[in-house]
């Protein structure tokens, strides 16, 4: 009877040990040449996709958003204005530039655009100069830098992603232009040059010089940019659409 007794005591055992290798299996924390990971930190199965990239891996375009605060008042400061004069010139109040100079708060596109034109320089000096060592410059698509723009606090808005940053003596800039549904420039703007475009994603709603031209995907547009021009996505996604600008005077 005691020898039975051990024989069956072994047998639990093996069967107990069994049952706990199985579940380990299914559930990814251990194999036999060691962690399986399977579980939610496993490599490319987060809810973003690209193999061997976690979800907050640094790279998403949040995090290549370009501060603009400090550029902001350094051209300020270079055409000797004062918060309260350049407030005046822009139409807002000195608290708002105060913020907008420490980052604490985003202009609509349209107040961005007659900021840097008060300031005698354009959107594209906000971006990064890039290091002209090579005649060729390449960005890569989870590198670009981003400039955000929002109409009214916390609301939908613009992201400008820079394809590639312009050299001083430049003659093109090309952006694309994401605009979250319901997202819009907060007023018509009008500068030098001719803008042609490519609808990526989404809808959009182009109005030039007082003509509204609705947009879908794969539609094309040019316009001179001296006519008074705003956009809005009237649609329920984000609209996408690569924006070209000859010379690069937005």
């Amino acid at each position: 009877m005691r020898s039975r007794g051990v024989c069956w005591t072994g047998r639990n055992i093996r069967v107990r040990k069994l049952r706990m290798a199985r579940a380990q299996v299914r559930t990814g924390h251990v194999s036999s040449n060691g962690p399986v990971r399977r579980g939610k930190h496993a490599l490319g199965v987060g809810k973003k996709g690209p193999v061997g990239r976690s979800r907050d891996d640094g790279n998403t375009p949040a995090d290549a958003e370009i501060k603009i605060g400090s550029r902001l008042k350094h051209a300020r400061l270079v055409q000797k204005l004062r918060l309260r004069e350049l407030a005046d010139q822009v139409g807002c109040s000195e608290s708002f530039i105060s913020k907008l100079e420490n980052d604490k708060v985003r202009p609509s596109l349209s107040m961005l655009h007659k900021i840097v034109g008060i300031l005698d320089i354009n959107i594209a000096v906000l971006f990064s100069d890039p290091p002209m060592q090579s005649p060729v410059l390449i960005v890569r698509a989870d590198n670009r830098p981003i400039i955000r723009t929002d109409p009214l606090a916390r609301g939908p808005g613009i992201a400008l992603e820079r394809l590639v940053a312009a050299a001083p003596s430049g003659l093109i800039e090309a952006n694309i232009h994401c605009v979250d549904p319901g997202g819009h420039t907060d007023g018509a703007i009008d500068h030098v040059g001719e803008e042609i475009g490519f609808v990526l994603e989404g809808k959009l709603e182009l109005t030039v010089d007082g003509v509204v031209y609705p947009l879908d995907i794969g539609d094309c547009f040019f316009f001179h940019s001296d006519l008074k021009h705003s956009y809005r996505n009237p649609g329920k996604v984000t609209a996408r659409v690569l924006w070209v600008c000859t010379p690069p005077t937005f």
